[in-house]
C-alpha cells in the first residue's frame, strides 16, 4: 500500500493508475521536478515493486484494481489493520488472505518475535519480505493479478497443511442474512480453507463494506470468531453482529 510513500511518490503512483506507460519527461513536467529527480523516484518506486521500468519511463506493476482499492478508506484501513496486529504475539502462528487491509497486518507487526505466516498474498509478501523476525510461507497457485493473490487448487490444497492460531481474512460485502460475500469464487475457496485451519478468525473489513452483497457467499458471520472495523459501522449494525455472536472491535 502507499502508506510509507513521499508526496511526490504517491504523486507518480497515481498518475500511472491509469496509464500503461508514461514517460520521465512528462512525470518531471507535471510534477515540477528535473528528470534527475524523477528517475531516482521511479528507482525507489521499482525497488519496493509499485511500477517496472522502461526505457525513458515506467509502467505500473500493479494491476488498476488494486489501486483503485488501495485509493478508498486508507485510514481506516490502517487503524484496522494496526488492531489486528495487536492481536498477534511473539513466536504466533498466523494465516492473512489477500486484500489491501489484510496485507497491510504485516507492516504493523514490527517488533514481533518469531511469527509464522501463511498466506496467499503477494501485498503481504512485499510489505514483510524484509522483516527478518518474520517467517513467511506462500501457498503457491495460480496468481491473480486484478487481486495481487495466489489462488486456485494448488493454493487452497496447500492451506490443508498447517495450523494457525488466527486467521486474518477479508471480503467485498458483509451482512447479518448473507454473510460474508466476494466476486470471486475463488477468493471464497481461500477464506473457507483459511478459516477451517485456524483456531480464530478474524474478519478484517472497513464499515463501508456492511450492507454490500458480493456475487458468491463465502460464510456465514457466525462462523468466524468476530470483526475489526472502523467506527463507522452504526449503533444498529454493532448490535446486529453482536446478535449473531461476533466479538466487534473498533479502530
Amino acid at each position: 500500500m502507499r502508506f510509507d510513500l513521499s508526496e511526490r511518490e504517491r504523486a507518480i503512483v497515481e498518475l500511472l493508475a491509469d496509464r500503461s506507460y508514461i514517460a520521465v519527461s512528462e512525470l518531471a513536467a507535471a510534477l515540477g521536478v528535473s528528470e534527475v529527480t524523477i528517475r531516482g523516484d521511479l528507482s525507489t518506486l521499482e525497488n519496493r515493486g509499485y511500477l517496472m521500468r522502461m526505457r525513458g519511463g515506467a509502467s505500473p506493476a500493479i494491476h488498476r484494481s488494486i489501486l483503485e482499492h488501495q485509493r478508498l478508506h486508507t485510514e481506516e484501513k490502517q487503524r484496522i489493520a494496526k488492531r489486528a496486529a495487536e492481536l498477534v504475539c511473539d513466536g504466533d502462528r498466523i494465516m492473512i488472505e489477500a486484500g489491501t487491509t489484510t496485507a497491510l497486518i504485516t507492516r504493523y507487526l514490527v517488533g514481533k518475535q518469531d511469527v509464522q505466516i501463511v498466506t496467499n498474498s503477494m501485498l503481504a509478501f512485499s510489505y514483510s519480505r524484509t522483516n527478518p523476525t518474520l517467517n513467511l510461507i506462500l501457498t503457491g497457485g495460480g496468481f491473480r493479478r486484478e487481486t495481487e493473490s495466489l489462488v486456485g487448487p494448488i493454493a487452497a490444497k496447500s492451506l490443508e497443511r498447517f495450523n494457525a492460531r488466527l486467521a486474518f481474512v477479508g471480503t467485498d460485502g458483509f451482512s447479518v442474512a448473507r454473510g460474508m460475500t466476494t466476486q470471486l469464487t475463488e477468493g471464497a475457496e481461500i477464506v473457507r480453507a483459511m478459516s477451517a485451519r485456524a483456531e480464530i478468525t478474524w474478519l478484517v473489513a472497513d464499515s463501508s463494506k456492511f450492507g454490500k452483497v458480493g456475487f458468491v457467499s463465502v460464510l456465514p458471520l457466525n462462523s468466524v470468531h468476530g470483526i475489526i472495523s472502523d467506527t463507522g459501522l452504526s449503533k444498529e449494525a454493532i448490535e446486529a453482529l453482536q446478535a449473531e455472536g461476533l466479538e466487534v472491535l473498533l479502530t
